[in-house]
């Protein structure tokens, strides 16, 4: 299993942070109040991770790069032009891809995938 820990409190591309990535044992809700297996807090340039604790190592890393790269698309003042028009649908199909692409979630494999959007190093 992922080590969420691993993930705090580390730069990323685009000048955001993780700062906590919480395991969720109770049923989580998204901003229009559906059910979802994670939820990402935003807080300036900060994230805050939910993340339900009986997904398998591969949901959960898919997870990770669907809420990463879905976060720093909305909390980017100034998002790459890769990101736009996203919506939840491409957000999960770019997670898959990333997974497959660099492998399981860790801070080297998130910043390569912001970076293959265009997210600047900062």
């Amino acid at each position: 299993m992922i080590d969420f820990h691993s993930f705090e409190n580390i730069p990323r591309r685009g000048g955001f942070t993780i700062v906590q990535i919480e395991p969720a044992a109770g049923l989580l809700l998204d901003a229009l109040g559906r059910e979802a297996i994670a939820r990402t807090r935003i807080v300036e340039r900060n994230f805050e991770i939910a993340i339900q604790s009986d997904l398998t190592e591969e949901e959960q890393s898919v997870t990770l790069y669907h809420e990463i790269l879905e976060a720093a698309a909305v909390a980017s003042p100034n998002p790459p032009p890769t990101v736009i028009d996203l919506n939840e649908g491409d957000f999960e199909r770019a997670a898959y891809s990333a997974h497959e692409q660099f492998g399981v979630a860790s801070v080297e494999n998130l910043n390569r995938m912001l970076k293959s959007y265009g997210f600047k190093e900062h």
